[in-house]
């Protein structure tokens, strides 16, 4: 018998993590996403100069900690394609910020072009590496 294909069902749930993420939904909500041993890994960008590597617990503290720093969120996906358990998204992400920061007042809006690649592993997410190239401000 051939392996299961999972490629339609992985793009659906990256497509709806995403989604999850631009409505703000809370730690738990964001958590059935992913698997308990995820290690996430964003690279060097503007806002995270040296990159950073979380674990499950890190990332739903980032959740929560975006859902007090922004007033809104748009993941608009631009490209998505699924290989195996791998799905790579390219996004044009917008964030309207709650608060000030740095030089920003409350209401600015961040951008960004982002290419997202999962790995999944039973359903959830237990890779995510994230390469976000934001536009100046």
């Amino acid at each position: 018998m051939p392996p299961a294909n999972h490629e339609p069902h992985n793009l659906d749930l990256a497509r709806r993590y995403l989604a999850a993420l631009e409505r703000g939904d809370d730690a738990r909500a964001v958590g059935e996403f992913l698997n308990d041993e995820i290690v996430a890994q964003e690279f060097p960008n503007r806002l995270v100069a040296t990159g950073q590597t979380r674990d499950r617990a890190e990332m739903l503290a980032g959740v929560e900690r975006g859902r007090e720093l922004m007033q809104s969120q748009c993941y608009d996906v631009l490209s998505a394609m699924a290989v195996g358990e791998s799905v790579a998204l390219e996004v044009a992400w917008s964030g309207t910020l709650a608060v000030p920061f740095g030089p920003l007042a409350a209401g600015s809006t961040l951008r960004a072009r982002v290419a997202i690649f999962l790995e999944f592993q039973d359903g959830r997410i237990i890779a995510q590496r994230n390469y976000d190239c934001y536009e100046p401000w």
